[in-house]
């Protein structure tokens, strides 16, 4: 067994202690940071993911962006472009807060309204393509890619009569997304 001199440590101890030391020195200068954010770490050891948002500034966008991807989509199979109509988006809205308020996603309002009943209230004079809904703490292009996964949403989306459509959501306090899509020609 090897001896050891008076004031030296073990080399294992030194080295754990030095170890130690570097690990709060790093952890100070990483709180001492400022304008970094970090992700929280799950239970799994991946990053939590993050709450979307929707700011005044994302509004005012979100209905253009959500055009133009469905519109690019659209172009890929030759359809023609939609336009954005005002009052599809006021059906649309009426929709998204009902589901809201039922907390449950499905075309039905809680006075047993249905997307047709919905176009018909707010006076739009043509017809209905179809409905998409959705319940999600998504943004509004991974709402889209969920819809286009499902063959009869994405018919809807793609139908070539479609002429118009409306979009509108709800988002709670606690995040949750409450998204509404309405084709129609």
């Amino acid at each position: 067994m090897k001896q050891i001199k008076r004031g030296q440590q073990p080399k294992g101890k030194t080295m754990l202690r030095r170890a130690f030391l570097s690990a709060i020195a790093l952890s100070f200068v990483a709180a001492c940071t400022s304008g970094a954010t970090r992700a929280r770490i799950g239970p799994d050891g991946l990053p939590l993911p993050t709450i979307y948002r929707i700011g005044p500034e994302q509004a005012a966008a979100i209905p253009f962006r959500m055009l133009e991807s469905i519109n690019t989509l659209r172009s890929a199979r030759g359809a023609s472009p939609l336009q954005l109509d005002a009052q599809l988006n006021a059906a649309a809205a009426t929709h998204s807060r009902d589901m809201a308020i039922q907390n449950r996603p499905w075309h039905f309002g809680s006075d047993g309204s249905s997307p047709l009943d919905r176009l018909r209230r707010v006076g739009y004079p043509g017809a209905l393509v179809g409905e998409a809904i959705s319940e999600s703490y998504e943004n509004e292009i991974q709402t889209l890619s969920v819809w286009m996964e499902n063959p009869d949403i994405r018919d809807v989306i793609l139908d070539s009569s479609a002429t118009r459509m409306g979009l509108a959501w709800l988002q709670e306090d606690g995040g949750k997304i409450w998204w509404t899509l309405v084709i129609a020609r």
